[in-house]
Formats: structure tokens, sequence, C-alpha cells
């Protein structure tokens, strides 16, 4: 399906968004290319991201005004911090803090209920091994506040944050092959030796993990998330339609639908679920693959509409690590089927 396109924000180069709504307005927290001298290579080095931007959009997506909130965290802040600052998520929630000495004066008590924004954020120490970080807001469009250390336990990148309606908790998605080392774990433990299925071995999964209520640790250990075919077997390593990176999860008619990016055949694809958790059955190609590599995406309903944002590398002239920020509406048939998007427009 062709369908009408809208680079969100052509004065600088966007990409891999996370999308939201807070307070009634779309806040799009993508990553920020930087020009790269070096090679490209499988490891993703030429990815060399080292800022987050806030962007917004008043009103419809495909027409209303896109505001750039300003440089919200910087690589050089974050005390733990070696390179790459890749794609990000930010969350709401209301958190617990002390009260002031004229607030308590005010008969407040010593602790009151305030709204924070937790970004999570994926990262490089200085030994070159990917963790999460979390910085705090006290609005969506930031500036965001780092967090001393990295979560315990996380590793590997592309995190989605996603509140269930039912039953108020956020779920994280995650991680990413290759450059994004999730070959490098398995149960959660650090391979000595990465594995990266081949063949006809079950394709390596994208994970979840459900985080305590003020959004700051994980509430319990991360699961796989597993995409299956009809007869609900794991799609194979070889399958171009298998998972690689870039999670999102959205729910449409009380499903879950699980949709990512599969990497090296560059498309994005999806999967249906009944629980946050899976297993997800898959479905279909959400977007055919667009100018430059990688295929980040995130959908979101807006007044009754379905948008799905991603990125392409038209505007650089097809440089894989200089991408611009894109969105058109989706549609879904009866069935609940997403209608396939053609990714490079003629």
């Amino acid at each position: 399906m062709k369908t009408v396109k809208r680079y969100l924000f052509p004065a600088d180069y966007m990409a891999d968004p996370s999308v939201h709504i807070f307070d009634g307005k779309i806040y799009i927290y993508p990553s920020h290319d930087w020009e790269a001298s070096n090679v490209e290579n499988d490891n993703g080095d030429q990815y060399i991201m080292k800022d987050y931007h806030v962007l917004s959009i008043d009103g419809d997506p495909m027409t209303g005004t896109v505001t750039d909130h300003g440089c919200v965290l910087r690589q050089e802040d974050i005390p733990w911090a070696g390179r790459q600052l890749w794609d990000c998520d930010v969350q709401e929630y209301v958190q617990e803090v002390p009260t002031n000495a004229e607030e308590q004066a005010a008969g407040m008590g010593y602790s009151k209920k305030v709204k924070k924004y937790v970004m999570y954020f994926p990262l490089k120490d200085r030994n070159d091994v990917f963790h999460w970080g979390t910085a705090i807001a006290d609005n969506p469009a930031g500036p965001f506040i780092p967090q001393p250390a990295p979560v315990a336990g996380s590793y590997s990148i592309d995190m989605c944050a996603f509140r269930d309606d039912a039953d108020g908790e956020v779920y994280v998605y995650f991680g990413g092959l290759w450059g994004g080392q999730l070959q490098r774990y398995k149960d959660n433990i650090h391979l000595e030796t990465p594995h990266l299925p081949e063949g006809k071995e079950d394709a390596l999964p994208s994970r979840c993990v459900r985080l305590t209520k003020d959004g700051m640790n994980f509430a319990e250990a991360p699961r796989p998330i597993l995409v299956v075919d009809n007869e609900g077997n794991p799609l194979k390593a070889d399958d171009p339609h298998r998972f690689f990176e870039a999670s999102w999860m959205h729910k449409y008619n009380g499903k879950y639908y699980f949709s990512y990016s599969t990497g090296d055949s560059h498309l994005l694809c999806y999967a249906v679920g009944d629980n946050p958790y899976g297993p997800f059955t898959y479905q279909g190609v959400i977007l055919t693959p667009v100018v430059g590599w990688t295929t980040h995406h995130a959908i979101l309903e807006y007044e009754g509409k379905w948008y799905l944002f991603h990125h392409d590398s038209v505007p650089s002239g097809g440089k894989s690590w200089l991408r611009s920020l894109k969105v058109c509406e989706i549609e879904y048939d009866a069935e609940g089927k997403i209608q396939t998007i053609e990714g490079i427009d003629e």
C-alpha cells in the first residue's frame, strides 16, 4: 500500500522514534545522528549518537507544527558513560518525593506525590558493554537528569516502555543483535562466547521485563518474547521475518501487537498475542525496506487514527548513519491485520 508520508524534522538528522501522548500532546523521543568518519560495520560503530532531543507535535501528526525542545541529555553528563546513546524511550510515573521545609510547615507532611518522566537509554560503559541508563524529568519535554549508575541487571539496546491499560504496569521490551550485543547473553547471564543462532536454530528472541512501580528497577528477571508461526513453533534464525531489534508494543482491539525490525532483511514486521509476555503469532510485514540499513519505529493512535513513526536516509543521500524522521497513517482491516506500506516512495 502506498501512503502519504511526512518528514517531521528536516532541520537535523534524527531517528529511532519512540512516541507517546502525555498531557494530550504527542512527544517524540528520537536518537540524534551525527556525521561519522569511520567505515560502516556490523558492530554499528558508524552510529556515534551522543545526545538526545525531544520533539513535540501540536495536533495532527501529518500537519501539526513540530517543536524541538532542544538537547535534554548529553553523554558527557552521564557518570558511567562510554559511548553510543542509541534508541531511547520515556514513560510517565507518579512518584513519592520528600517535601521541603516550607511545604512541611504548611502541613503537607514529609512526602508528596508528583508526576515524573523516566527516560530509558542504552549506553556502552567504558568496557564497551551496553547497559540501560535512566534519567528523570519533571515534564515530558525534559531536561532529563541522569542517575549515577546503570539499571542493575540490564543489557542490550532498543527499549520500548509500554504501560498496559489492563493492569497499569510498565513492561519494557528490548534487545538487538550484532552491535546490540543480545547474542552475548543467555538466561540473562553474560556468555564468555557469544552465540548467534543460524539456519534452522530457533531465532534469538527479544526480551521483556516488568518494572517496579517507580519505573527505576526491574521487578522481575527479563523473559524471552517468542514470535511463533501459526503452529506455535518459534521462527527460525534464517527466516527473513525473525526478530533482530527495535521492539515496539501497542494494543488494538484488546490484542497485544508486538512489532520489530528484522535488521539485515530490512523489514518492519508484527506478531499478535493475548498478554504482554506472548507468545506472539507472526502476522505480516508493516513496512517494506526503506532507503538506509535500519528500520526503527513507533505506532501510536491519535484522535481515532493510527500512525507509523519511522525513519529513512533519503535526505542524506542514502547514508545509513544519517537518518530522518517520518510519519504516515496505517490501516487495519476488519480482522485486525495491518496493511503493508511500501517503504520507498516512487
